[in-house]
């Protein structure tokens, strides 16, 4: 694997962003689950990767928020039951 692939695959810089946090440390250093963590990396690389579907992305990152806001509800309603 070349320098530049190795680049794109462990450090993309669609994920890189311009204050020198990558996403990926973000996430862990705030101890993201799955849905927060996609909506953290969507909401930033948004336009980035590809600039067409910046849309798409911010639509992807409403849709993991939705589904981590339908998952605390759920547990929510249990805990009252």
């Amino acid at each position: 694997m070349t320098n530049s692939e190795n680049r794109n695959v462990n450090h993309p810089p669609h994920y890189f962003k311009d204050t020198g946090h990558e996403v990926i440390d973000v996430i862990h250093a705030w101890q993201l689950n799955y849905n927060l963590g996609n909506v953290v990396k969507y909401v930033a690389r948004a336009g980035r990767k590809n600039p067409e579907k910046l849309v798409e992305d911010l639509k992807k990152a409403i849709f993991y928020l939705n589904h981590e806001i339908d998952r605390i509800n759920n547990i929510q309603q249990n805990e009252e039951n």
